[in-house]
């Protein structure tokens, strides 16, 4: 098997048999991590310790494909089924995907959004702490998913449309310096079938064809858009079948269009490594078409697949599982024997286990913290007031929470105030005090950075008033 391992798409370095056998049982173990993680993920949602989620459970192959032709100074801007990508991408581990479902909000342990995003909406850090802009063509760099359909679109059309002008333009990529090697770089984009129907894709997919940009746009097509059949919302069910007329012919620019099979391995590797090498090299765009994708969890946690799908549907899901025909391909080109993959699927549960466990608890570490400080305090107030009666219940229902957020703390600390309001003691001036910090601190946490905070900010730049005379002659605004 080929791999292209050079930027422009011009060397390709074969692999050894050993080399490209470790390859493959990486992949598997990176498949069933991520598949774990989509498993235990519902789980959590489930028994309520996250509020919603929505995982990427049978794209697993197709992703890894694609994660291999995505190279440093590469953007992605896709959408909340990316996990697999994001895990063999190395831009996420599977900590940090639990920490995004708890909602923890800080960047140590959430690096994506810092708990502010839904679940699932996956990013990179483009900037130094300072403020700053990274060099970003030394690293793999991901743009931040947003949760409107199809609104990745058009942001992966001005990434692709930033590769070309910098290698339209050698004095703008001199000045950038930073942002470019020679406009090598791909803008890889996802979406999922459904959202093929949406007007942005389609005016993205023109924009594309027209100005010839380098940008790889993979669908992942299951057959369904929640639990609506395609043949209610895509023409001739095939999103490749009706933009034939945006591929490219002998004398005419447009897309190339390839295809290939969820559950196929080795046609996904080949489909990827020809499409991007086209797109990198020639800054032509890439339509990939990964058809017969299932989703063994159904759309999300909000709802069951097995109440619209068939028996039948049920049934052919499970057998072209993408996981499932993966290891019989390992095993039937002897990579790998069935004892040896299983080890490695135990070895990825527990990890996925552990991993789970870590961000669960420094998630509630500070906050089972934080209870009891306010525990404390609410107990030093109960003893010097004769409203204790009272406020030893609002104690105690907040010493039965089990898992407490922290709206529980503020709610059960503002009701015991409510309740000593005409009242004046050290232990409620001091209870005041601990919930005004607490709250600032709280404001840190949810509400910073909503705006730059650092000396590039806008609220920094020094306004310059306009000066008139009576000489000045009235314009249009536009000049």
């Amino acid at each position: 098997m080929e791999v292209n391992l050079n930027p422009a798409g011009e060397d390709v370095q074969k692999l050894s048999f050993d080399e490209f056998k470790t390859a493959v049982l990486q992949d598997y173990r990176i498949a069933n991590k991520s598949r774990q993680a989509s498993l235990l993920g519902r789980k959590e949602v489930l028994t309520g310790k996250a509020k919603f989620g929505i995982f990427g459970d049978g794209k697993e192959l197709a992703q890894l494909a694609m994660a291999k032709v995505f190279l440093n100074g590469d953007f992605r801007s896709g959408y909340y089924r990316d996990q697999t990508f994001m895990f063999a991408s190395d831009l996420l581990t599977v900590q940090e995907f639990f920490a995004q479902l708890y909602a923890t909000p800080n960047e140590v342990d959430e690096p994506s959004s810092a708990g502010r995003c839904m679940n699932g909406h996956f990013a990179t850090r483009l900037l130094n702490p300072d403020g700053s802009w990274k060099n970003l063509t030394q690293c793999k760099n991901s743009s931040a998913d947003i949760s409107p359909t199809a609104g990745q679109m058009p942001r992966l059309l001005g990434l692709a449309l930033a590769s070309k002008l910098y290698r339209s333009n050698p004095e703008l990529a001199t000045r950038m310096t930073g942002f470019t090697t020679e406009g090598s770089e791909v803008a890889f984009g996802t979406i999922g079938d459904a959202s093929t129907s949406e007007g942005l894709f389609f005016e993205t997919i023109n924009a594309a064809g027209v100005m010839q940009v380098p940008m790889a746009i993979s669908v992942w097509d299951d057959g369904y858009g929640i639990s609506v059949p395609a043949k209610y919302q895509t023409t001739k069910q095939s999103i490749s079948e009706i933009l034939k007329g945006f591929e490219e012919s002998e004398d005419q620019p447009g897309f190339i269009i390839l295809r290939a099979k969820a559950w196929d391995y080795p046609g996904l590797i080949d489909m990827y490594e020809e499409g991007i090498r086209l797109c990198r090299k020639q800054h032509v765009p890439v339509l990939f078409h990964v058809q017969e994708v299932t989703q063994p969890q159904g759309h999300s946690t909000s709802g069951s697949h097995e109440r619209y799908k068939s028996a039948d549907r049920l049934a052919w899901e499970e057998e072209f599982d993408c996981i499932r025909k993966f290891k019989e391909w390992i095993i039937e080109t002897t990579l790998a024997t069935e004892e040896e993959l299983l080890h490695i699927e135990e070895e990825a549960k527990k990890a996925v286990q552990q991993a789970r466990k870590t961000a669960w608890d420094r998630h509630t570490r500070p906050i089972k913290d934080e209870t009891s400080e306010a525990c404390l305090l609410l107990e030093d107030l109960a003893k010097s007031s004769p409203n204790r009666s009272f406020i030893d219940i609002q104690l105690h229902k907040l010493k039965e929470v089990n898992e407490p957020e922290r709206k529980d703390i503020v709610s059960s600390i503002k009701k015991a105030l409510r309740l000593v309001r005409h009242e004046d003691s050290a232990a409620k001036r001091s209870l005041t005090s601990w919930l005004n910090s607490y709250e600032d601190l709280n404001k840190e946490r949810y509400d910073s950075h909503l705006h730059s905070q650092t000396p590039w900010s806008t609220d920094k730049v020094r306004p310059i008033a306009p000066i008139f005379d009576k000489s000045s002659a009235p314009v249009d605004g536009r000049e």
